[in-house]
């Protein structure tokens, strides 16, 4: 155990373990989540039934993630969640209790069939009030939390501001436009030219969101502007930008040859190449301004004993995710069913 806290740079290691966790749960909740809040756009019947069913066989291990990423984040940054928690507890809770509303709904509207636009309503509002709760938790990050003496010093609405706001009306687009290419490729007939329509429209909100929040990070600090604008690092930020527009041009290029699989996956870079960027303007801090992930970190004998059970748990969850994903892998038929 000596050895690996001496000879390995465990904090680095636990901050790409906790980043990729974040990510894997934004791609593979994200497009669940935009199947709900698309939701009340397709039709009652068939048309929902496909949408329900073409993330029924994984909707539930995808938040597995998520728990990684807060259990990794309390393990190995305890400073940075005592910070986080309580500047962020309105949304997060939020979050929560959306992710509750759209499980609950999930469930209950198959048993309730009685009932059924309210559990659909509810399954619309949980996952609306999760996505745009998650990009107003980002906003607030960007925009930094008041830190005093290792505590959180700001008050109970910090949170909330127009560029928070901002960041959580980005997400509900970027997951909108992930369900609906997901949608793409698993569903069959009018669904499928549905999901289509609603990518196109879910394509340009989310290219605007980006630009928005791209320009709106720039004011918020002096070193964010440092870290993009200045040189030479100004030569490796300018990748991203460059990619972001490459990407859309794939997508443009897909879509009107009317590919299937090609848009979801380069949606998926494009959350990539977007969360890389995030990456450049935190880096080497986990809250921007105020506390490195140095100065965050668990003691290192922590970090690596936790990360022995990291790389145990890490490829079983892996591996019964890829599967779940490969048995599931047809698509879902006229009768609401997969291949």
């Amino acid at each position: 155990m000596n050895w690996l806290a001496t000879s390995v740079p465990l904090t680095e290691v636990w901050a790409f373990i906790i980043a990729g966790a974040v990510f894997a749960y934004v791609v593979m909740d994200g497009f669940d989540l935009g199947i709900g809040i698309l939701f009340p756009v397709f039709d009652v019947g068939k048309e929902r039934d496909q949408a329900m069913n073409a993330i029924a066989p994984v909707w539930d291990g995808n938040e597995t993630w998520l728990v990684l990423g807060g259990g990794g984040l309390f393990a190995a940054f305890p400073l940075a969640y005592a910070i986080i928690l309580p500047a962020l507890y309105p949304p997060i809770i939020a979050m929560l209790l959306g992710l509750v509303f759209r499980g609950v709904a999930f469930e209950f509207r198959w048993r309730d069939p009685g009932h059924r636009a309210l559990w659909d309503a509810a399954f619309t509002a949980g996952s609306f009030v999760a996505a745009l709760a998650q990009g107003i938790i980002l906003g607030a990050l960007l925009e930094g939390i008041a830190v005093e003496g290792r505590a959180y010093a700001g008050g109970w609405w910090d949170w909330l501001s127009p560029f928070s706001l901002l960041t959580g009306a980005s997400v509900v687009a970027g997951y909108a436009l992930l369900g609906a290419t997901f949608l793409i490729y698993k569903v069959e007939g009018r669904a499928n030219d549905h999901a289509r329509r609603l990518a196109w429209r879910c394509f340009w909100l989310t290219g605007l969101a980006i630009l928005a929040v791209s320009i709106g990070t720039l004011f918020l600090s002096g070193r964010y502007i440092e870290k993009w604008l200045s040189t030479p690092g100004l030569f490796f930020t300018a990748q991203v930008p460059l990619l972001v527009a490459i990407l859309a041009y794939a997508f443009v290029r897909t879509m009107q040859k009317g590919r299937e699989l090609a848009p979801f996956l380069i949606c998926l870079a494009l959350f990539f190449v977007t969360f890389a960027g995030l990456g450049i303007s935190m880096w080497p801090d986990i809250i921007p301004g105020e506390v490195s992930i140095v100065d965050a970190a668990a003691p290192a004998k922590s970090q690596a004993f936790m990360l022995f059970g990291a790389a145990i748990m890490m490829p079983i969850i892996i591996a019964y995710t890829a599967y779940a994903y490969w048995v599931f892998r047809g698509k879902v038929g006229h009768d609401g069913y997969h291949d």
